[in-house]
């Protein structure tokens, strides 16, 4: 056997794949980044202007996670001189007895600063928004946007200047595991000691290439801006925050906007699920029930915008059954590694699955207790693909 060329494959240049191979390369490890499409792309998880990074979690484990990673975004920022984040704040709103108490609980105990809005004063803080009848609200205040498609161009751009390779339009049609895993794309042939795997939507058919399949949906999501009627009323400059609105009369999952900020004059306002799609015809998914649901919560609640779309893009979930992410070493191979099924709330956490993806590889202890993102804890789904 001839010996491998890379020290590890990074499969996938979303953000949870560029940061891994960063990472890798930051620890001098000879590493080869292929992405299907020719970058940027907007085919998968990770394009599109914003995201929001909050501390408001139901779960501690999310919470500790962050504190680290608010350090890792800085730490980027500075090193390649470029403003990623955005502090906005965010507001969380819902039924006081439902997930709001468990949001506020789990930022009290992290002692993360928030501020308690009462309900009498909420217009005076939070001005063109209705709060819902039993509704509490609350603002977590270390909370803002992260600017997406430049921080995947920043990360990839600091892993190239590390001795990074990145490959683009490189779909791969093969993978053959062993000591030595073999990666064969359209194009060629890339042998390396370990193999990272994060293809987002993709990641069931890359992982079929190894006898496994694991309980993921892909649904689509429409990505939904709102025009202001009086421009400005909902404005970054003007200080209003990010929000999420944990329940409400019209939607079971949530709701969740930032401030008009990318396009002038639009906000940003989507709901946190969608109809289930096959991600290489993702736009033959048409549903718009989602697109309803909206338009009758921001008749209700949002009385400055107009209560009808402007822009609908399009992005993807990888689903799991709990919502919680994949971040583990293949259960037949263990120099495969796996980062999959973020459900729609991966991205803000990238520098540090970057950084324990880059551990499992490496065969180091993680930095963090990954027991709630073991693939064990599927048993009764995942089934061998052979």
């Amino acid at each position: 056997m001839s010996s491998p060329d890379y020290d590890c494959i990074v499969i996938g240049a979303g953000v949870q794949g560029s940061f891994t191979a960063y990472n890798l390369a930051k620890n001098n490890k000879k590493t080869l980044l292929l992405e299907q499409f020719v970058l940027p792309h907007s085919r998968g998880s990770s394009h599109g202007q914003t995201r929001i990074i909050r501390k408001a979690y139901d779960e501690d484990y999310y919470t500790h996670m962050m504190e680290e990673c608010y350090q890792l975004w800085s730490q980027l920022e500075n090193e390649a001189n470029v403003k990623l984040y955005r502090r906005t704040g965010l507001l969380v709103m819902g039924p006081e007895q439902g997930d709001y108490q468990v949001f506020k609980s789990t930022l009290e105990r992290n002692k993360v600063p928030i501020v308690i809005l009462p309900r009498e004063e909420f217009s005076q803080h939070i001005p063109h928004v209705n709060l819902s009848q039993g509704n509490a609200a609350l603002v977590d205040t270390t909370a803002g946007v992260l600017y997406a498609d430049r921080t995947l161009k920043t990360v990839q751009g600091q892993f190239q200047k590390l001795g990074g390779l990145i490959k683009d339009g490189q779909k791969v049609i093969d993978i053959t595991p062993g000591s030595v895993v073999t990666v064969t794309t359209v194009s060629g042939v890339y042998r390396a000691n370990r193999l990272v795997i994060t293809a987002g939507p993709w990641a069931n058919t890359l992982l079929s290439h190894t006898g496994l399949q694991l309980p993921l949906q892909v649904i689509k999501i429409n990505v939904c801006y709102w025009s202001e009627k009086v421009p400005g009323s909902y404005n970054v400059q003007h200080r209003f925050p990010c929000f999420i609105q944990l329940e409400s009369e019209e939607a079971k999952h949530h709701i969740y906007g930032l401030p008009s900020n990318e396009y002038p004059g639009l906000m940003k306002i989507c709901y946190h699920t969608g109809p289930e799609t096959d991600p290489d015809e993702r736009d033959r998914q048409t549903d718009r029930g989602d697109i309803d649901i909206l338009q009758r919560y921001i008749t209700r609640c949002f009385p400055g915008l107009v209560p009808i779309p402007a822009v609908v893009e399009s992005c993807m979930y990888t689903v799991t059954p709990d919502d919680h992410f994949v971040l583990d070493h293949h259960p037949t191979h263990s120099n495969i590694v796996i980062g999959a099924g973020f459900s729609g709330h991966g991205f803000k956490f990238g520098p540090i699955v970057g950084k324990l993806l880059c551990e499992l590889s490496q065969g180091e202890v993680p930095s963090y207790d990954l027991s709630p993102f073991r693939i064990r804890r599927f048993q009764a789904h995942s089934k061998s693909a052979l």
